[in-house]
């Protein structure tokens, strides 16, 4: 994947000037960020992750947005490079594409190496580490959740669920958005007495399906919503076949749309809370604090209600970071493609850790920016229907995507002749809501216009690297 870059510059100056970055030269892929840790010491790191979150839910998280947004920085082109909860989340975890740490599906979370995970070099440097929320799908509760000192790792559900808290498999009572909140709590209290820098890794199961609200968030009015021109798309002929047959409406949509907004409410109250206990401790300046979401979701998009297919809405996501020791809490939009894979990158370079294995992500405190970014997906099992096996070459200006003879079994395992099925590109200028597939009965010319031959080899490339 290429990536661009200015010369270095300093944490404090480096958004001023991002908009430059696109005039200069290639740096390899694994290139790590330079600059000291600040004199304050080791940054704390909070890292928020939720579930199934697109993009345009802003309106259920004011006090998140407040802090992390307002006083930190938005990142406009943020995207995960697998929408797919498992793979994604081992990608934050590892930083690299799916397709190097070999969870392709959620029945394969076992395949991550987790020696090369961020918990393990931070703890391993001497963080106090902590995991409050969902882990990763088909992950035995009963298995501890490796690198982690402290831990209450959640078996999906939003009431009552099951939980393996450090080690001890057990029920707790009431909304699992509140358990999080007050289990990271508890962990930050610790720094009070505890000198050592922390990570905690808080993952809320909202606003993954069923969507159920904290009681007193059900039935909260939402900000009326008319969809957008990909919902539905009544004209799907250029679309491949599982498309064709997706059946969400505009009305399917609104009702996902709400739901979910009411389950980030609480999400927003515990962000707040996390916020006044960091500034009740004095670590409110040093601690790096970075949000976002582990996949997006369509509301109706191309008749589709779910992920796991290369349209913007399922693997773009809400993306926020602060960290005012580092230069980084005075409000600022950031317009680069970043993606989850950065995320263990910029984490390590803000602790000043090298990490043993290679990382596909760059450092966000870096000045680097790529022009484009491979997101992949495969599809398990050899049923009949469903997503097909994809990648996608996405830019700022245009998406080229192809669909593959490929599936996976439970262990990650690709088989298939890996033949080309169907392809999509999109002009996402003058198309954003990706309606005219310019793949659909084009000539060899109209390719050759497009370039496509071009992209369809650096797909290829980026596919293996």
């Amino acid at each position: 994947m290429s990536e661009n870059r200015r010369p270095q510059v300093s944490r404090r100056g480096f958004l001023g000037g991002a908009a430059a970055v696109a005039a200069a030269t290639a740096v390899p892929a694994f290139a790590q960020a330079a600059g000291a840790v600040p004199a304050a010491g080791r940054p704390n790191i909070l890292l928020i992750v939720t579930d199934d979150q697109p993009k345009h839910t802003e309106w259920a998280l004011p006090k998140t947005l407040a802090w992390l947004a307002d006083q930190g920085v938005r990142f406009t082109n943020g995207h995960v490079t697998t929408p797919l909860c498992s793979p994604s989340r081992s990608s934050v975890f590892s930083g690299r594409h799916a397709h190097n740490h070999g969870v392709r599906n959620n029945k394969a979370s076992h395949a991550l190496d987790q020696s090369t995970t961020v918990q393990k070099y931070l703890k391993q440097a001497g963080y106090r580490t902590g995991l409050f929320g969902k882990y990763l799908n088909s992950w035995t509760l009963a298995d501890n959740p490796p690198h982690f000192e402290e831990f209450a790792l959640l078996q999906p559900g939003y009431v009552d669920a099951q939980w393996n808290v450090d080690g001890t498999v057990q029920t707790i009572s009431g909304y699992t958005t509140t358990v999080v909140r007050n289990r990271t709590l508890k962990f930050l209290d610790k720094a009070a007495t505890d000198t050592r820098p922390w990570f905690a890794y808080v993952t809320p199961y909202a606003s993954h399906g069923p969507r159920t609200s904290e009681a007193k968030y059900a039935g909260t009015p939402v900000p009326d919503w008319n969809g957008r021109p990909s919902v539905p798309e009544n004209d799907r002929s250029d679309k491949p076949a599982y498309v064709k047959n997706a059946t969400g409406t505009l009305a399917d949509g609104r009702t996902v749309r709400a739901e979910q907004l009411r389950t980030l409410l609480s999400v927003d109250d515990a962000v707040q809370a996390f916020k006044d206990k960091l500034q009740a401790l004095g670590q409110l300046d040093n601690t790096l604090v970075i949000y976002i979401g582990d996949n997006g979701f369509s509301w109706g998009d191309h008749g589709w209600t779910a992920k796991s297919v290369p349209y913007r809405p399922a693997h773009e996501v809400p993306f926020y970071l602060s960290w005012p020791a580092g230069g980084l809490g005075a409000g600022t939009v950031d317009d680069r493609i970043v993606a989850n894979i950065d995320i263990a990158p910029t984490i390590l370079d803000a602790a000043g850790i090298t990490p043993g294995a290679p990382q596909d992500g760059t450092s966000l405190l870096s000045s680097r920016s790529r022009d484009h970014l491979l997101v992949e997906w495969w599809k398990q099992g050899t049923a009949t229907g469903g997503v097909p096996t994809w990648s996608s070459y996405v830019a700022k200006d245009k998406q080229y995507t192809e669909y593959y003879d490929l599936t996976t079994d439970g262990n990650g395992t690709v088989s298939g002749t890996g033949q080309v099925k169907f392809r999509e590109y999109y002009d996402l200028v003058d198309d954003p809501y990706q309606l005219t597939n310019k793949l659909y009965r084009a000539t060899p010319s109209d390719e050759q216009a497009l370039g496509i031959p071009a992209l369809a080899t650096r797909l290829a490339a980026d596919r293996t690297a």
